[in-house]
Protein backbone atom coordinates (compact mmCIF):
# COMPACT_ATOMS: atom_id res chain seq x y z
CA UNK A 1 0.00 0.00 0.00
CA UNK A 2 1.28 3.45 -0.91
CA UNK A 3 1.79 5.60 2.18
CA UNK A 4 3.18 9.10 2.69
CA UNK A 5 3.63 10.18 6.30
CA UNK A 6 4.36 13.82 7.11
CA UNK A 7 6.02 15.43 10.12
CA UNK A 8 7.14 18.90 11.10
CA UNK A 9 4.16 21.22 11.05
CA UNK A 10 3.47 23.67 13.84
CA UNK A 11 3.01 27.29 14.84
CA UNK A 12 5.76 29.89 14.51
CA UNK A 13 6.20 33.64 14.56
CA UNK A 14 6.81 35.54 11.33
CA UNK A 15 10.44 35.22 10.34
CA UNK A 16 10.79 31.77 11.85
CA UNK A 17 11.57 28.43 10.23
CA UNK A 18 10.10 24.96 10.00
CA UNK A 19 11.27 21.78 8.32
CA UNK A 20 8.70 19.37 6.93
CA UNK A 21 9.46 15.76 6.12
CA UNK A 22 7.56 13.15 4.15
CA UNK A 23 8.50 9.48 4.33
CA UNK A 24 7.22 7.22 1.57
CA UNK A 25 6.57 3.50 1.34
CA UNK A 26 4.83 1.10 -1.01
CA UNK A 27 6.36 2.33 -4.28
CA UNK A 28 9.71 2.89 -5.94
CA UNK A 29 10.78 6.21 -4.46
CA UNK A 30 13.87 6.61 -6.65
CA UNK A 31 11.75 6.58 -9.84
CA UNK A 32 9.09 8.97 -8.56
CA UNK A 33 8.63 12.74 -8.64
CA UNK A 34 7.87 14.26 -5.26
CA UNK A 35 6.26 17.56 -4.39
CA UNK A 36 4.60 19.74 -1.81
CA UNK A 37 1.22 21.43 -2.14
CA UNK A 38 -0.42 23.74 0.37
CA UNK A 39 -4.00 24.76 1.04
CA UNK A 40 -4.44 28.26 2.48
CA UNK A 41 -7.63 28.93 4.44
CA UNK A 42 -10.63 28.95 2.11
CA UNK A 43 -8.61 28.11 -1.02
CA UNK A 44 -7.65 25.19 -3.24
CA UNK A 45 -4.27 23.50 -3.14
CA UNK A 46 -1.39 25.36 -4.77
CA UNK A 47 1.90 23.85 -5.85
CA UNK A 48 4.79 24.93 -3.62
CA UNK A 49 7.78 22.90 -4.79
CA UNK A 50 8.74 19.71 -6.63
CA UNK A 51 11.82 17.56 -7.04
CA UNK A 52 12.12 15.07 -9.87
CA UNK A 53 13.82 11.69 -9.84
CA UNK A 54 16.90 13.25 -11.46
CA UNK A 55 17.06 16.01 -8.83
CA UNK A 56 15.56 18.87 -10.84
CA UNK A 57 13.67 21.29 -8.58
CA UNK A 58 10.83 23.76 -9.00
CA UNK A 59 9.63 26.52 -6.68
CA UNK A 60 6.58 28.71 -6.78
CA UNK A 61 7.44 32.40 -7.11
CA UNK A 62 5.92 33.06 -3.69
CA UNK A 63 8.49 30.83 -1.93
CA UNK A 64 11.54 31.18 -4.19
CA UNK A 65 14.60 32.01 -2.13
CA UNK A 66 12.93 31.08 1.17
CA UNK A 67 12.04 27.38 0.79
CA UNK A 68 14.31 24.49 -0.18
CA UNK A 69 13.22 21.02 -1.24
CA UNK A 70 15.55 18.04 -0.87
CA UNK A 71 15.41 14.27 -0.69
CA UNK A 72 17.21 11.39 0.96
CA UNK A 73 16.75 8.38 -1.29
CA UNK A 74 18.24 5.99 1.26
CA UNK A 75 15.45 6.93 3.68
CA UNK A 76 12.68 7.36 1.08
CA UNK A 77 12.14 10.85 2.46
CA UNK A 78 11.56 14.28 0.95
CA UNK A 79 12.03 17.47 2.96
CA UNK A 80 10.83 21.05 2.72
CA UNK A 81 12.95 23.57 4.62
CA UNK A 82 10.89 26.73 5.12
CA UNK A 83 12.73 29.88 6.18
CA UNK A 84 11.61 33.46 6.74
CA UNK A 85 8.04 32.29 7.14
CA UNK A 86 5.30 34.86 6.66
CA UNK A 87 1.62 34.86 7.67
CA UNK A 88 0.76 34.29 3.99
CA UNK A 89 2.46 30.87 4.28
CA UNK A 90 -0.22 29.69 6.72
CA UNK A 91 -1.80 26.59 5.20
CA UNK A 92 -2.18 22.86 5.42
CA UNK A 93 0.84 21.38 3.67
CA UNK A 94 0.52 18.12 1.73
CA UNK A 95 3.28 15.88 0.46
CA UNK A 96 2.47 14.35 -2.95
CA UNK A 97 3.98 11.67 -5.17
CA UNK A 98 3.58 11.49 -8.95
CA UNK A 99 4.26 7.92 -9.99
CA UNK A 100 3.19 8.33 -13.63
CA UNK A 101 5.53 11.01 -14.93
CA UNK A 102 2.81 13.55 -15.65
CA UNK A 103 3.03 17.33 -15.36
CA UNK A 104 2.37 18.87 -11.96
CA UNK A 105 -0.74 21.02 -11.78
CA UNK A 106 -0.12 24.49 -10.35
CA UNK A 107 -3.52 24.64 -8.67
CA UNK A 108 -6.10 21.90 -8.06
CA UNK A 109 -8.59 20.55 -5.55
CA UNK A 110 -6.60 19.01 -2.74
CA UNK A 111 -5.91 15.28 -2.66
CA UNK A 112 -7.06 14.41 -6.17
CA UNK A 113 -6.42 10.71 -6.92
CA UNK A 114 -3.98 11.48 -9.76
CA UNK A 115 -1.30 11.71 -7.05
CA UNK A 116 -0.56 9.91 -3.81
CA UNK A 117 -0.91 12.22 -0.80
CA UNK A 118 0.32 12.60 2.72
CA UNK A 119 -2.13 13.22 5.52
CA UNK A 120 -1.44 16.95 5.64
CA UNK A 121 0.24 19.00 8.34
CA UNK A 122 -0.84 22.44 9.58
CA UNK A 123 1.62 25.33 9.37
CA UNK A 124 0.52 28.49 11.15
CA UNK A 125 2.57 31.70 11.00
CA UNK A 126 1.58 34.55 13.28
CA UNK A 127 2.69 38.17 13.47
Amino acid sequence: EVQLVEFGGGSVQAGGSLRLSCTASGFTFDDSNMGWYRQPPGAECELVSTISADGTTYYADSVQGRFTISQDNAKNTVFLQMNTLQPEDTAVYYCAADQHGGRWAVRLPCRVPAYSWGQGTQVTVSS
